[in-house]
């Protein structure tokens, strides 16, 4: 998909809650306005509105693994991250962050309010070892399940971030909400897994190359 691609209905700017229609100033919505693609002008970006609505929660599984330390991949996905997690500081929403690398995938934040830390944290993240993004993945789905009980009116948002690069999947967990999945394969030989990937999780897919300027 380019960067006039149009969003499929029922995705990340059409949560459970029902249809949210576009404010024209304030705090910008960052998931809806990836997913129309790489915002060129003012106009391109969708804002959040100022209503009393159940709050968001944002959760982010980022693939750390040694695979995406090739042509700058996981450097770019940091910096699309920074802006992510600044624009959920300033809305006050809830995040949820689960890194695979190495043997298992680890929980970095669950389900608390944005914070400025995460920045440090970001700076700090590196690319190692092995994609254990399967395993997040269920993980993921176990966690949300026991949250929805908790917090049954509250509004969640799936971004996954990942090359794609998995030797194989089967039995993806349902993860029952919006999602993006967000692509960082860089190179000249691309396997092209990661659309697949956000197909088998009926996710939306884009290219970092679409979302970060040239």
């Amino acid at each position: 998909m380019g960067a006039n691609a149009r969003p499929r209905a029922g995705r990340l700017d059409n949560g459970r809650q029902g249809k949210r229609h576009a404010a024209r100033s304030g705090s910008v919505n960052w998931p809806g306005t990836l997913l129309k693609g790489r915002p060129q002008r003012r106009e391109d970006l969708l804002f959040q509105l100022r209503t009393r609505t159940p709050h968001e929660l944002w959760l982010v599984i980022v693939d750390a693994s040694a695979s995406t330390r090739r042509h700058q991949a996981l450097s770019d996905a940091k910096g699309l991250l920074a802006q992510l997690f600044d624009d959920a500081y300033r809305q006050r929403a809830r995040l949820a962050l689960l890194t695979a690398s190495g043997a298992t995938p680890k929980w970095q934040v669950q389900g608390l309010k944005a914070s400025r830390d995460l920045r440090t944290w970001l700076d700090g993240l590196g690319a190692g070892g092995g994609t254990p993004l399967v395993a997040a993945l269920s993980q993921a789905q176990q966690w949300l399940t026991v949250r929805r009980k908790r917090f049954p009116a509250e509004q969640q948002r799936l971004l996954v971030v990942t090359d794609g690069r998995l030797k194989a999947w089967t039995g993806l967990p349902a993860l029952e909400c919006p999602g993006l999945l967000i692509d960082i394969e860089r190179g000249p030989i691309r396997l092209g897994r990661a659309k697949d990937l956000a197909g088998a999780l009926d996710a939306d897919y884009r290219h970092i190359d679409d979302l970060i300027p040239a």
